[in-house]
């Protein structure tokens, strides 16, 4: 690999996991042409699946759906590098379609992503957390239990998974909330921003600390949710992280209501601005999904 071409696909991993999404997205696009110009594969496929993450987490949803689905396509390949980063892209473009509210969509993404993993670890982890995740959107507490003890035998004996640890906090996090086990979720949450911290990774940070609010918000510690929202909200805008600053702003923006409505309204605003600039990045229909999202719908008829 050429020293600008490792230098360019650097560049954008630290973005997609340390840094400011968007920053990555122009050295992953330079990234991807060079390699595939010079018929290096593999790399061309790493800055795909990068590019298709650092979309994502800037709430560019159509356009990293539209990256990421040609690596999707070769989950069929015989050349294991394409699977593996098949799997990678499945489980990325399901993570973008849970946020839509296409749950069904998601779970299909997960099942494909797990089966394309081959056993691979990292790819299996993010297959296995994403239908965690499913289930608990199906609100089925036995099943995304059982998925989160199985990806925690993959972290076991893999101290540098930073990122695979988090999101193993957020998902078992989520379980203990939907069996009204708020203080066993905080107490995880805050584990995880803690290990987010020390990472380097202030994306992860913020979604921790607002999944960290929600659980306050069930067990009743409002105050402390307000304060854990307000850093959330801060830290993503300063990233540009929108699919955490909208839901950040907006349950913000619902604790204030009554108690200080300008602050409050001015909180919404910010969310509503961040639900229509994401809905911009859409075709269509999926527009049209997104915006029909229950919890998006209420805030913009709000």
């Amino acid at each position: 690999m050429s020293d600008d071409l490792a230098e360019l696909l650097a560049a954008g991993e630290r973005a997609a996991f340390h840094g400011r999404p968007a920053s990555g997205v122009t050295a992953l696009e330079s990234a991807f042409e060079r390699a595939r110009d010079e018929g290096k594969g593999a790399e061309a496929t790493a800055a795909a699946w990068l590019l298709g993450v650092c979309l994502a987490a800037a709430g560019k949803f159509g356009g990293s759906l539209t990256v990421l689905e040609p690596l999707v396509a070769g989950g069929s390949s015989d050349v294991p590098e394409r699977r593996l980063f098949a799997a990678l892209a499945a489980a990325t473009s399901a993570a973008v379609r849970r946020q839509l509210g296409q749950h069904a969509e998601a779970k299909e993404l997960d099942d494909a992503a797990l089966t394309f993993s081959g056993g691979a670890p990292e790819a299996a982890f993010d297959a296995l957390v994403g239908l965690a995740a499913d289930a608990v959107a199906g609100e089925d507490a036995v099943t995304a239990m059982s998925l989160v003890d199985r990806a925690k035998t993959l972290v076991n004996g893999h101290n540098d998974w930073w990122r695979q640890r988090v999101r193993l906090g957020w998902v078992d996090a989520e379980v203990a909330m939907l069996k009204g086990e708020p203080s066993r979720a905080a107490t995880l949450l805050a584990e995880a921003v803690q290990l987010a911290e020390v990472s380097g990774a202030p994306r992860h940070v913020a979604k921790t600390l607002l999944l960290l609010a929600v659980a306050q918000v069930q067990g009743g510690e409002l105050e402390d949710a307000e304060g854990t929202l307000r850093r959330a909200a801060t830290l993503a805008e300063s990233l540009g992280a929108l699919p955490t600053l909208w839901p950040s702003r907006a349950l913000l923006g619902a604790l204030l209501e009554e108690r200080s409505p300008a602050e409050a309204a001015k909180s919404l605003a910010s969310a509503r601005s961040g639900v229509i600039a994401i809905a911009d990045d859409l075709p269509e229909g999926l527009r049209d999904v997104w915006l029909d999202r229950p919890d998006v719908a209420a805030l913009l008829g709000g």
